[in-house]
């Protein structure tokens, strides 16, 4: 198998990430909708306070990505939320583990983040089991949290305290 190479996304990237997100099996356990216009993904590859965007490269394609966003209220300056996607086609390679080590990294060596924050539909075994994996605990459950192909889903809070 080829190398997971983790780096920061950059504008060059835009359309490759409307593709990824475009893709059923990806924004299906997302907050994203179908049909991604190419704005949105060059707006959000622009420099704003607080946000890293990072991607998971196997031979130069872009396989996963991963938004970290800290927060920006002086009093939460401590917490980071973040969202991630694989491609379908990369499951079980590694690459979201290899997303989380990186930004747990970037988080505790650099940000100085001590809780870090998620959202996971309940019924997303291997987010779960991935998030588990890094120290996250289900701290609550939203019911009926978000509308997803014509039904709402319940999802979990999820968080990772440092050290």
């Amino acid at each position: 198998m080829s190398e997971i190479v983790i780096r920061h996304a950059e504008a060059r990237d835009a359309e490759s990430l409307r593709q990824f997100y475009a893709l059923p099996e990806v924004y299906h356990n997302l907050l994203q909708l179908p049909h991604p216009p190419a704005e949105l993904w060059e707006d959000r590859l622009k420099p704003q306070p607080g946000r890293r965007q990072l991607v998971a490269c196997i031979d130069d394609q872009i396989v996963g990505n991963l938004t970290l966003m800290v927060e920006q209220n002086p009093r939460r300056s401590h917490v980071a939320i973040f969202g991630m996607a694989v491609s379908s086609a990369f499951h079980n390679r590694g690459v979201a583990s290899a997303l989380m080590r990186e930004m747990i990294n970037l988080c505790d060596n650099w940000l100085r983040i001590e809780r870090i924050e998620l959202t996971v539909f309940v019924d997303n075994a291997p987010a779960l089991a991935v998030y588990r994996k890094f120290g996250f605990e289900i701290e609550g459950t939203a019911k009926r949290y978000a509308l997803r192909n014509g039904e709402f889903v319940d999802s979990y809070f999820m968080a990772r305290m440092k050290g």
